[in-house]
């Protein structure tokens, strides 16, 4: 393990913390690091290569705010899984809320990795969580 991968692998929550997310994310190697966790909000940053994607998922009682630190973006978000009438890009600095119980999925539609920063309330993911890629998020849900 690298240097640069043990900043990442520790939560600093739920203590008072300041950080530069979008340094955080953009230097971030993991799919997806938690890196504050609280009683009742999270945040993770993910990074995803090119045409890559978060995959379909949905909260049911966790609100979401993600934001774009680097790359290109699709959103889409509807009501059922099938059909997602909610379509927009986004870049840099542009973020997205997604409500709780709504299916959603975004990829990245450029040529570099997209790199994100995701607020969940409440926290969605163990405290400390650290997924190296897709494949072993996907295998802990």
């Amino acid at each position: 393990m690298n240097c640069r991968q043990c900043v990442f692998q520790t939560d600093k929550g739920p203590d008072p913390y300041v950080a530069n997310i979008e340094q955080m994310a953009v230097r971030n190697p993991n799919f997806r690091t938690a890196i504050w966790t609280g009683c009742h909000m999270q945040m993770t940053i993910m990074s995803i290569p090119p045409c890559g994607e978060i995959g379909q998922e949905i909260h049911q009682d966790t609100d979401q705010l993600i934001r774009v630190e680097q790359g290109k973006a699709e959103v889409m978000i509807g009501k059922c899984e099938e059909k997602k009438d909610f379509h927009k890009f986004m870049c840099k600095g542009d973020a997205v809320f997604i409500p709780a119980g709504s299916w959603h999925n975004i990829i990245n539609v450029g040529r570099i990795p997209l790199m994100l920063s995701s607020v969940y309330a409440p926290p969605h993911h163990p405290r400390g969580t650290v997924h190296r890629t897709k494949e072993e998020a996907e295998r802990e849900y």
